[in-house]
Parts: C-alpha cells; structure tokens; sequence
C-alpha cells in the first residue's frame, strides 16, 4: 500500500489551504483544515498514530476495521497534507506537522473528560 509512486485516482488530493474546500472558495487555512479533519476517520487515524508507527493493518485493525479503500484514501490525503508519512518499512508515522497536530488536540481531548464527566453528573432528561 505504498503512497508514492502510484497513479493519480480521481480526488485523491485532499483539501489545501489556497484551493477551494468545502465552505471557503478563497480556501483559508483554517477552512481548509476543518475540511480535512472534518473527513471520516482521519482525525481517528492520527490519534492511532499517536504512540508511534503503525503498519496498514494494524492500523486498520486499530480503527474498528474500516475498509482498506477508505483507509488507503485517507491515508493518501493526509500524505499529502504532509500530516503522515510511509517509512521504507512500509510503516505509517505522523510528520512533525503531525505531531503539531496531536499537541493541538491534548486542550480538545482534556475538554472532551471534563465534558463526559459533566454529563455524567446531570440528572438524565
């Protein structure tokens, strides 16, 4: 499942800041990363990622199983936004902005624990 080197398919370049995304025709770099992190699973493939190198299936295993096109699209995009990279190994890895990108997500994820906990304590409707 090697990224590079194969054929472009269709829409396998994701959103970038400068083109048009989805509720930006300017593409702002912030519409163009909500446009990104807002595609099914790829904020769920960087949290995977988060520990370290993952092979393709194990990184599919780790995402409940998604379908391999899926992942394979996804994977392709987020190459190309230059959040994750393939080693020689074949293994896939978060980049630096990769990394940026998890650390940007740690006030998100602490807000998400206060948000379970508060819901928890509410009396049910």
């Amino acid at each position: 499942m090697a990224m590079s080197g194969s054929a472009n398919r269709g829409n396998e370049r994701g959103p970038r800041p400068g083109s048009p995304v989805r509720g930006s025709a300017t593409g702002r770099p912030m519409m163009a990363a909500l446009d990104l992190f807002g595609r099914r699973w790829v904020l769920r493939i960087i949290w995977e990622l988060r520990n370290g190198p993952l092979g393709f299936r194990a990184l599919q295993k780790n995402c409940d199983g998604m379908s391999s096109s899926v992942l394979d699209q996804r994977l392709r995009e987020l190459n190309d936004a230059r959040i994750v990279e393939q080693s020689e190994d074949g293994l896939y890895l978060l980049t630096k902005l990769g990394d940026d990108v998890y650390r940007s997500l740690k006030p998100l994820i602490a807000w998400s624990h206060r948000w379970a906990r508060e819901l928890s304590d509410s009396p049910g409707e």
